[in-house]
């Protein structure tokens, strides 16, 4: 199996989370990707993908991956039937961090338990 065959999953990832101006060669049996995330939440994706593949400290790939907009971790768009809890337990894995996203959005929100399919929500760095 090629290096690049056994990372594939990370390919394909990247494909879809739009990772802008990605390049991935192969030298002496070490992968190198390169490309830039829209946000941190996305690059971390990447990176735990990596991992899962290759272990902690992966010495057959070599990624440089950047992020476009480090002023936020994501940006959100509302889903029918969430809620600030389960969105935060999706990002921090800490449902009661909801109160950092409510904050981060006070200009769209004015109750917590008010959100709305379609709702871009700022998903903030902690």
């Amino acid at each position: 199996m090629t290096v690049k065959a056994k990372y594939q999953p990370v390919l394909d990832l990247g494909e879809a989370l739009n990772i802008k101006d990605g390049d991935v060669k192969e030298e002496n049996g070490v992968l190198k990707v390169k490309g830039t995330a829209k946000t941190n939440y996305e690059k971390n994706l990447l990176w735990d993908k990596i991992k899962e593949i290759g272990g902690e400290n992966p010495s057959d790939i070599m990624a440089n991956i950047k992020v476009a907009d480090e002023s936020v971790y994501h940006r959100h768009t509302v889903k029918s039937g969430e809620t600030l809890s389960k969105i935060a337990k999706q990002y921090y894995d800490n449902p009661s961090k909801y109160q950092a996203i409510f904050k981060a959005n006070s200009d769209i929100l004015k109750n917590p338990d008010l959100i709305h399919p379609g709702q871009e929500l700022i998903i903030p760095n902690l």
